[in-house]
Order: C-alpha cells, then sequence, then structure tokens
C-alpha cells in the first residue's frame, strides 16, 4: 500500500512537471510563430499549430492506449514525454516554419501521457480512491498552468528559444523519474495479449469501445461535456476583449481568478463533498453549477455587469471540477483493468476532436451572437446533464 502511495505521489510530480513545462511555452507562442508569418497572419497559424497537434493525438492517443494495455503503461509513458522532448527542442531550434509543425506533429503522435497516467492511476487505486485522485491530478495541472506562463515570460526576456529549451529539459526529467522511480502498474498477467494491425486502427478502437455496455453513453456524454467547456475556453477571453474591452491585464486577472477556482474545487471541495454525498450526486452538482456559470454569462451579456463575468467564472470552473474528476472515475470503472489504456486513449482522443471541431463552429456563432453562442453552450451543458442521470 505504501508504495502505491508513493508512486502516487511521483505521478502528481511529473503531472506538475507536464504542466508547467507546457505552459511556459503559451506567453512566446504569437512571438515565435510571428518570425516566419507577417502580423495579420500569426493567428492563423497559431491555429494551425494547434489544430495539427490535436489531430495527431486523435489518432495516436487510442493506439498507444492500447499499447499501453499490451506493453505495460510505464514504457508507454516514456516514448510520450520523449516524444514531447523532440517536439520541443525542434520549437527552440526554429529556423522555419515546417520545423515547428513537424515539432508539433511529433509531439501529438506520441502524445499518450494523459491517457496513461489516468490507466496509471486506474491500475492503481482502489474504485471509491479514484475521483479523488484524479482531482489532484487536475488541481496539479492546474497550478502547473499557472506557474508556467510566469516562468516563460520571464526566460523568454532573455531569449525566445529558451524557454523551449527549458521545457524539454523539464519533460525530460520527468521521463527520468518514470524510468528510475516509478514501479510498472500493470502486470503482465492482466496485460491483453492480442496485438495486430487492428490495434494501429484509431476507429476500431473507437468502434470497441463504443460497443462496451455502458459506456458509449457515457462517453457520449464526455463529448457533449467537453464540447460546452470547450466553447467557454475557446472564446471568453475574445468575449472580454470585444463586449468589455478589457485589456491583457484584466484579462489575466480573470484567468488567475480562473485558475485559482479550478484548484480549489478539485483539492479541497471535492475531498470535502466525497465525505457527504456519492460521486454521482456529486457530478449531476457539478453540471448544474457550470451551467448556471454559462447562463450568468448571458446575463452579464444583457447587463453589462463585471459581477456577473466574476460570478460566472467561478460558477464554471467549479461545475468543472467537480464533474471532470467523477466522470473519469466512473470511464475507468466501467472496464477491466486491461482496457483500461485503450479507453482513456478513446477518451483522450474524443477531446482533441473538439479541440479541432468546436472552435470553427463556435466562431461562426459568436460573430452571428455572443449571446447566442452561450445559450447553446448552456444547453449542451442541461443536455449532458440529462444523459449523465441516465448512465451514472
Amino acid at each position: 500500500m505504501k508504495s502505491k502511495k508513493t508512486a502516487l505521489w511521483i505521478i502528481l510530480g511529473i503531472v506538475l512537471m507536464n504542466a508547467v513545462g507546457m505552459s511556459v511555452v503559451l506567453p512566446l507562442l504569437p512571438f515565435l510563430v510571428g518570425k516566419y508569418l507577417p502580423a495579420q497572419r500569426v493567428v492563423v497559424g497559431m491555429s494551425a499549430l494547434m489544430s495539427v497537434f490535436a489531430v495527431c493525438t486523435f489518432f495516436a492517443a487510442p493506439v498507444l492506449g492500447a499499447l499501453s494495455d499490451r506493453y505495460g503503461r510505464k514504457s508507454v509513458l516514456i516514448i510520450s514525454l520523449l516524444g514531447s522532448v523532440a517536439g520541443y527542442i525542434l520549437f527552440g531550434a526554429g529556423g522555419a516554419l515546417w520545423i515547428l509543425f513537424l515539432g508539433r506533429i511529433i509531439d501529438g503522435l506520441t502524445a499518450g501521457n494523459i491517457s496513461t497516467l489516468f490507466a496509471y492511476i486506474s491500475d492503481t487505486t482502489e474504485p471509491e480512491e479514484r475521483t479523488r485522485w484524479f482531482a489532484y491530478i487536475g488541481s496539479v495541472m492546474g497550478m502547473g498552468m499557472l506557474a508556467g506562463p510566469a516562468l516563460g515570460g520571464l526566460l523568454g526576456s532573455i531569449s525566445l528559444s529558451l524557454p523551449f529549451f527549458v521545457t524539454a529539459g523539464i519533460i525530460f526529467l520527468s521521463a527520468l523519474a518514470v524510468y528510475f522511480l516509478l514501479p510498472e502498474s500493470l502486470p503482465p498477467g492482466k496485460r491483453t495479449r492480442q496485438l495486430s494491425l487492428q490495434s494501429f486502427n484509431t476507429f476500431s478502437h473507437i468502434k470497441e469501445i463504443f460497443r462496451l455496455k455502458e459506456v458509449g453513453m457515457l462517453l457520449t456524454t464526455g463529448v457533449l461535456f467537453y464540447t460546452g467547456l470547450e466553447i467557454f475556453q475557446f472564446n471568453f477571453t475574445v468575449f472580454l476583449k470585444d463586449v468589455f474591452k478589457w485589456g491583457p491585464a484584466f484579462i489575466g486577472g480573470i484567468l488567475t481568478l480562473a485558475g485559482a477556482c479550478d484548484i480549489f474545487s478539485r483539492a479541497l471541495l471535492l475531498p470535502f463533498m466525497l465525505k457527504h454525498f456519492s460521486e454521482r450526486r456529486i457530478g449531476m452538482i457539478g453540471l448544474l453549477i457550470l451551467a448556471t456559470g454559462l447562463i450568468s454569462v448571458l446575463l452579464s451579456i444583457m447587463l453589462l455587469s463585471v459581477v456577473f463575468v466574476a460570478l460566472a467564472v467561478v460558477l464554471i470552473l467549479t461545475g468543472e471540477g467537480l464533474f471532470d474528476p467523477t466522470f473519469n472515475s466512473n470511464l475507468s470503472k466501467s472496464v477491466d483493468v486491461s482496457k483500461q489504456g485503450k479507453l482513456h486513449g478513446v477518451n483522450q482522443s474524443l477531446q482533441s476532436c473538439t479541440r479541432v471541431v468546436v472552435p470553427l463552429g463556435a466562431a461562426v456563432i459568436y460573430y452571428y451572437s455572443p449571446a447566442l453562442l452561450y445559450a447553446i453552450a448552456g444547453g449542451i451543458i442541461l443536455v449532458t446533464f440529462v444523459l449523465y442521470t441516465r448512465c451514472a
């Protein structure tokens, strides 16, 4: 038991290093892309870089998940981390736009670390513990995402390439920690024995997982949840700039509030609620809070009220922090240990799909009517609530 707890704390340390590493580069992307594209095309270039990563992750995550079911979590996690190292080294080296795209492609094709980490948690914990540990992962990621941009801005003032090399170094340290400190969580006797060409077919994995009893409805619920949430995450800073005429300082402040709420809901509020409510009830409460937050965005548009903006951020991030870990916990309980990697890989793949598709549709609706966009997002979350009550 003690060794398992130690392994879980090592996992949280790896998640923290990864989150810091990934977010270090965020403030530098516009400047890096601006070296190779004219100013009016920088946003397009950044969107393309993010999209190509998401597309590669969509195809790779289920395959890497299936490979972790066959060969163990540790080896796949190391490969994934080393792929990120290579991607960030290419980013730092630069020299041409195609090198940046190559870096994102390599990183995307090896992006199985989140799904493999979730599978590791599922292997190592008892079912009643998983929600709490999934919440800890989310809160640690939030801490890293808060600290990373500040570090990136500081390092970027010295050299534009330096943050990318530092990121590669941080993630390489994570890979070393996995190799030397982390025990394998999936013993050979519990691994999938079959591996064929179909194991490298993303769509066959998605089809197989959706056919499993109770999993299809749960994954559909997850897709709807991530769709409604992605609308908010993709659009909110643009919304604040256009509707409230806020500048970077005010937007940065509200995003800091968002990060603080996310950490609080996952690290403190959720463990407290688990002592008094079932996971199912907490997930339902989280969705209702999230929907209320999106409705508060509508009220802020109607009243031009900063109070409702702040209230919306608090509610949306609190609702997400309550639902997301309970959803992942329920998902992990829906299959046996030999399919955990594939299951979480498919889930990560579907999340990547929403990150490609949702911003395109949301942008069109937003320019027609911001109020309509957030009304649609709120409606999607309410539909998610109805489906969740049927499958939870």
